[in-house]
């Protein structure tokens, strides 16, 4: 039996970042306004306490800032940020095929963040999307 190593390197992931973001329709891309996509390999003491993650809970992605929707005309800030966390996306990815889909769906979901969708809307347009899109 061939086991899988799903632990890569940060260029190939960085690679499988990339091609899920491109994955976000153009419409979406083009009004991502002030946002900058890392990754890290996994959150930190301070992200994991904001959030008040249980010890043994995974985070996939984050978003921090301020969703376009709650932005006056004359917003100026420092650029929002949604990290992509690489080690826990790959502890639960069964292979690489698995990896790329739960990036591309990390991405897509914290980019709804981004946009001013709060968790409960965001879960519901996931649901929506699972039944009309292939792969998701």
């Amino acid at each position: 039996m061939v086991m899988y190593n799903k632990f890569m390197n940060r260029k190939k992931f960085e690679q499988i970042v990339a091609s899920g973001i491109k994955d976000i329709p153009e419409k979406f891309l083009k009004k991502l306004s002030n946002v900058a996509i890392v990754i890290e390999n996994e959150p930190s003491p301070e992200q994991r306490k904001k959030l008040k993650l249980g010890r043994g809970w995974s985070l996939f992605g984050l978003y921090e800032g301020v969703p376009q929707s709650s932005r006056g005309s004359y917003y100026s800030s420092p650029p929002d940020k949604i990290t992509i966390f690489q080690k826990p996306i790959e502890e639960h990815g069964r292979d690489e095929d698995d990896i790329k889909k739960m990036v591309k769906n990390t991405v897509w979901h914290e980019i709804a963040h981004h946009f001013g969708m709060d968790e409960a809307r965001v879960r519901r347009a996931e649901q929506d999307r699972r039944k009309t899109t292939p792969g998701f």
